[in-house]
């Protein structure tokens, strides 16, 4: 059973998703934008498994269907 988010996991996570959605607004993902987005994911000293989960739907699977292209 998955333990409900605190109030401040709550907000790092919409912090991450502004960030990645900001980043691929465009339909393309810099290096810039991938530093910017790992950045945010490891303000707080870790990395969640709710943090990766938002990165993998709304990046990951995106560029793996060519819906984002990923700039190297």
């Amino acid at each position: 059973m998955a333990k409900e988010l605190s109030t401040e996991e709550q907000q790092e996570l919409e912090n991450l998703r502004q960030t990645i959605e900001q980043a691929i607004a465009d339909g393309v993902l810099t290096q810039a934008e991938r530093d910017a987005i790992t950045t945010t994911m490891r303000a707080d000293g870790r990395v969640t498994y709710e943090e990766l989960e938002l990165v993998r739907q709304l990046v990951s699977n995106k560029v793996a269907a060519g819906e984002l292209k990923a700039e190297l």
